[in-house]
């Protein structure tokens, strides 16, 4: 059965729930207009409870519901029943909480009841949260994935390496990228410092040459390496042990690898589908892997950020304020999506090799005594003011109209730019 569209405003809601999401129950209260409990109950995350909740909402055709998050599984249940979703920030929640119960109580009962009423009398000025893109929530969803197997194949990594490092040394010399696959076929085909000496100079060239490693100076370095092997002594139960790790994380490494170009042809089909992808992928630096995590974070809805401060505070980018009679201090923004932080981070580092201005804004900052953290961040600054100017009006960065438009406001960069 298809759920009925939402209530488009605030003021068309009748009814204010509160809903305290937790992994296998929910807890509800519902008020009307003059804050007066209706009810109470809680539900519990499997289909019948899901079933519970649409009987139990059918009384209120325009029932707003205020929940602490943004996304998920109860999220998606939320918005299939047809009632208007209003995400609150936890910090958020937590005050409210505390508006209501000055005594510190905490239950998720006093929690629901506290959204409910917070809903009800603050909600006017909330934005109401609408149903994503499919394109976009699917983007998003690989492209953090993606990351996040990125991280693990790091790990693993980092896992390999140290096993390494306590038995087999000569493979950290030989070889500088361990995220290549013929990194791990070398502690495939010689898993310990005998298993190479023993393997002889004609199989280590036949290794070289298959896996196209013949740049003569890495080559004529690798080779000496390999005859030094023997050099290394660890005792026989260490190399029985950690060669067999080794050998396994390799193996983990080359199952990761594979997914990992699975997820990225995915991506990159579903980026090339969408019509800002074109905008995304004209501004320098950003490539095939930061233009559609981009893309995925800032989304196709025009509405969401009616300016470019609302952007760059989404972004983590714009600094914190606090000012209280003579004290104002300036600090790091914490609230924000940080993954759109982290690929804004890495996109304005690659900026530099690709837009003189980027570049010399960068040192400019670190010149003045700024970290290289904060430097980036005040790069990606300036650049959420043009990435959102380019979404707004649909058009490719041009570093031609860029230039005219430093020249008309007679931009300090351009001047040390050409100077």
């Amino acid at each position: 059965m298809t759920a009925q569209p939402p209530p488009q405003a605030h003021a068309d809601l009748t009814h204010f729930a509160g809903f305290d999401w937790s992994r296998d129950h929910h807890d509800v209260i519902v008020v009307d207009a003059q804050g007066r409990i209706v009810a109470d109950f809680r539900i519990e995350h499997t289909a019948s409870g899901w079933q519970l909740w649409k009987d139990k909402i059918s009384r209120w055709p325009a029932l707003g519901v205020a929940v602490e998050t943004s996304f998920g599984s109860a999220v998606e249940q939320l918005l299939h029943s047809g009632v208007a979703v209003y995400p609150v920030n936890p910090m958020n929640a937590k005050r409210y909480r505390e508006r209501k119960i000055s005594s510190g109580n905490k239950t998720d009962r006093h929690d629901a009841w506290a959204l409910a009423d917070a809903l009800r009398i603050d909600g006017q000025g909330w934005r109401m949260l609408a149903a994503q893109d499919p394109l976009i929530a699917e983007l998003r969803i690989l492209c953090r994935d993606e990351v996040a197997l990125i991280e693990e194949r790091t790990a693993l990594v980092n896992q390999l390496q140290q096993a390494l490092h306590e038995y087999y040394p000569t493979a950290l010399e030989s070889f500088d990228d361990w995220t290549v696959p013929y990194v791990w076929a070398f502690v495939e085909a010689f898993p310990s410092a005998a298993a190479l000496q023993k393997a002889g100079r004609r199989k280590w060239e036949k290794f070289l040459h298959t896996h196209k490693l013949c740049r003569p100076k890495t080559y004529n370095e690798r080779m000496e390496a390999f005859e030094k092997a023997g050099q290394w002594h660890a005792s026989e139960a260490l190399v029985k042990a950690k060669s067999l790790y080794a050998v396994a994380r390799c193996r983990q490494l080359r199952v990761l690898h594979a997914q990992l170009k699975e997820y990225r042809q995915r991506i990159e089909e579903l980026f090339a589908s969408h019509p800002d992808s074109g905008m995304f992928g004209s501004l320098p630096g950003a490539g095939p892997k930061l233009a559609p995590r981009l893309l995925s974070e800032i989304g196709s809805d025009r509405s969401l950020y009616d300016s470019a401060e609302g952007l760059q505070c989404m972004a983590g980018t714009a600094p914190v304020s606090y000012q209280s009679g003579k004290v104002h201090k300036v600090h790091l923004r914490r609230a924000c999506n940080r993954s759109l932080r982290h690929a804004m981070f890495l996109f304005a580092d690659r900026s530099k090799a690709k837009c003189a201005w980027a570049a010399t804004y960068y040192e400019e900052l670190i010149k003045r005594g700024k970290s290289h953290s904060h430097a980036l961040r005040s790069l990606g600054q300036r650049w959420l003011k043009i990435i959102w100017k380019m979404w707004q009006s649909r058009t490719c960065y041009n570093a031609e109209l860029h230039m005219r438009n430093q020249l008309a406001h007679g931009s300090w960069v351009l001047k040390l730019t050409t100077a």
